[in-house]
């Protein structure tokens, strides 16, 4: 059955999905696949069905925030997708982690508003360790500069606290703040998906940043870099998985 938010059906025989948020990095995401095909664009979410190495992938963007992130993740589900890498961008919660650097999310603080409309707050959002690992791997392969730990998935971009809320998580050891990784390792284990995240930095800690995002999108060229960087990281993580699937 056609879904009613992404447009697509089980016929797209894709097991991955790689989401990335903006419908514009689709098209870039796209640009690595052999044999691209545009499959449907409906509000924030736009697709393009591929393969990487042999392995076939499905590209969606998921707009901005948990609620679209998990309209996506229930509907990927329901037309069999069954491993999701979400690729975003975060600002950064510590000092040293430069530009275009990636976190790779092992959990997220749940202070977000989707997540916790299925299951009380205590119930971890934590990626799936097999996919995690293949995300490890994969960058270590490709020479990536990389860090692992916890993400801030937040719910407002510009309420009055940010500041604070900020530097709170930041006291507690946590890498970067998005506002979607949440969503998907809530809903994504729930479902039964494997799930990871991996975060681009757009924001250097303790810069303006709505400056910084602006900059981003311009095309600044070590954010682009980072882009760049963690497309390759999840495609090569799902020919790991992949891989890891026909050996057994």
């Amino acid at each position: 059955m056609k879904q009613p938010h992404i447009c697509l059906d089980a016929s797209v025989g894709a097991r991955y999905a790689i989401l990335p948020g903006d419908p514009a990095r689709v098209g870039r995401i796209a640009a690595f696949f052999d044999d691209p095909q545009e499959m449907a664009y409906n509000r924030e979410f736009r697709s393009v069905l591929g393969s990487y190495k042999g392995v076939k992938v499905l590209a969606i963007s998921t707009g901005i925030g948990g609620c679209s992130a998990g309209i996506a993740v229930e509907e990927l589900h329901n037309i069999g997708v069954t491993a999701a890498i979400r690729i975003g961008s975060c600002g950064a919660l510590q000092t040293g982690i430069a530009l275009g650097e990636l976190i790779l999310v092992s959990g997220a603080v749940r202070d977000d508003g989707a997540s916790k409309a299925y299951v009380d707050a205590m119930y971890p959002a934590v990626a799936d360790t097999e996919l995690l690992y293949a995300c490890m791997e994969s960058a270590r392969a490709l020479g990536i500069k990389h860090r692992v730990g916890i993400a801030h998935s937040h719910e407002s971009f510009y309420h009055d606290e940010s500041d604070a809320e900020s530097a709170y998580w930041s006291q507690k050891g946590v890498l970067g703040a998005d506002m979607e990784t949440a969503a998907l390792y809530t809903i994504g284990r729930l479902r039964g998906m494997q799930a990871a995240s991996i975060l681009n930095n757009v924001v250097v800690y303790g810069e303006d940043t709505a400056d910084a995002i602006g900059g981003y999108v311009d095309g600044e060229d070590l954010t682009a870099l980072g882009e760049r960087n963690e497309i390759l990281t999840a495609l090569e993580a799902f020919v790991r998985l992949e891989k890891g699937r026909t050996t057994r």
